[in-house]
């Protein structure tokens, strides 16, 4: 079986006489809830943010909980809608949003455990948020076409009574173990307090050390981050998973050579190892902040995905990987190391966008640039 093993790896392309095929091990490991799926739905910035929230959690209280993914989808649903409207059209409605929408939508509506509010109707067992997009779609679209002249005043129960049959209605009081909680009472109970986050990216267009508003399709809110040189950037997500604080990352995840089926995600230094890559150690790009800006200018890179860096690991050769918890699932015929993605320094460097984290997660010298 062995033998076969290696035969196909040769037939494919991804195994040569002097390959080395990756070998793991941890280095930084910070505690988190099971991977799971988001199924047919854009939410991943939802399930991200979720899953960095229940590790902030761990570490406060002590408790696993496991977050309502799709309350935070029902409540910025709502949210983008009137965003959408008000704007009259012109601004962005889709499934993405950012990780500071999730904390956005704590401050107003509170938080609820995943056993109060899953977002399925009776018999479902996966999300599909596909029809309802469409017909939220088209509602927004004849809203923003106003055929009457004068927008009925029903518009947002309309919008609201979709949401609720496609995920249900906000609850606004539960039980979990034992006692009674409304969505911010229970927020309270977790002691996440939404001012102690802050974002932070790398671009070299805008001032180092003061906050932006990064011009990216899902920043629908209009949501500002901080800026640092890049060395610097990357040197607080070391920081951050050194002291023990996960981080919520917002990444393009377009590349061939990001792989969830392999579970790898690098930047090759040679185009003919885009391939080899997802298989065996090849030597990767130097990446420069101004490659990085010039990237994102052509819009090669992209805002494409949100996930959850819980840790490193590190190959058989020393090179250093972020372990990063994605929502596509743990199935082992889909997905490699259960889930989790191992991505590779120079490809952090090029293609994150931007990551959430605690303040006190934050080197100190950057805290004080930062006036934090």
């Amino acid at each position: 079986m062995k033998n076969l093993y290696i035969g196909l790896l040769f037939a494919s392309g991804l195994f040569t006489a002097s390959a080395q095929n990756y070998e793991f091990q941890d280095v930084i490991d910070v505690e988190r809830l099971p991977v799971i799926s988001q199924d047919i739905t854009g939410t991943c910035w939802s399930f991200s943010t979720s899953s960095f929230l229940e590790s902030e959690i761990i570490r406060l209280t002590g408790k696993k909980i496991d977050l309502s993914e799709m309350f935070q989808a029902r409540t910025t649903y709502l949210a983008k809608a009137e965003n959408y409207i008000m704007r009259q059209g012109k601004a962005n409605f889709s499934e993405g949003a950012l990780a500071h929408d999730v904390l956005n939508s704590v401050v107003k509506n509170g938080l609820v455990p995943n056993s109060v509010f899953d977002g399925l109707n009776d018999g479902e067992l996966k999300h599909n948020h596909a029809e309802m997009v469409a017909v939220l779609e088209a509602m927004l679209k004849t809203y923003v076409e106003n055929p009457g002249k004068k927008l009925s005043p029903n518009w947002k129960q309309a919008i609201n009574a979709v949401l609720d049959i496609y995920l249900g209605s906000i609850p606004t009081k539960f039980e979990y173990e034992g006692k009674n909680y409304t969505p911010k009472s229970f927020a309270e109970f977790t002691k996440i307090k939404p001012e102690n986050y802050v974002t932070l990216t790398s671009f070299t267009h805008e001032a180092n050390y003061k906050p932006f508003i990064l011009n990216i399709p899902d920043n629908f809110s209009n949501g500002s981050m901080f800026n640092l040189p890049l060395d610097e950037f990357i040197a607080n997500i070391d920081h951050a998973l050194a002291k023990g604080y996960s981080l919520s990352l917002d990444c393009d995840v377009s590349e061939p050579t990001f792989s969830g089926k392999y579970g790898i995600a690098f930047i090759p230094e040679k185009e003919e190892d885009t391939k080899t890559g997802l298989a065996e150690i090849i030597t990767e790009k130097n990446i420069t902040p101004e490659y990085r800006q010039q990237e994102f200018e052509n819009i090669s890179t992209t805002d494409d995905h949100l996930m959850h860096i819980v840790g490193k690991v590190k190959d058989q050769k020393g090179n250093i990987y972020y372990k990063v918890k994605n929502s596509w699932g743990s199935d082992e015929k889909k997905v490699a190391n259960g889930g989790y993605v191992y991505m590779s320094i120079p490809y952090m460097k090029l293609k994150a966008i931007s990551v959430l984290l605690h303040k006190d997660g934050i080197q100190k010298e950057t805290k004080k640039k930062l006036a934090l």
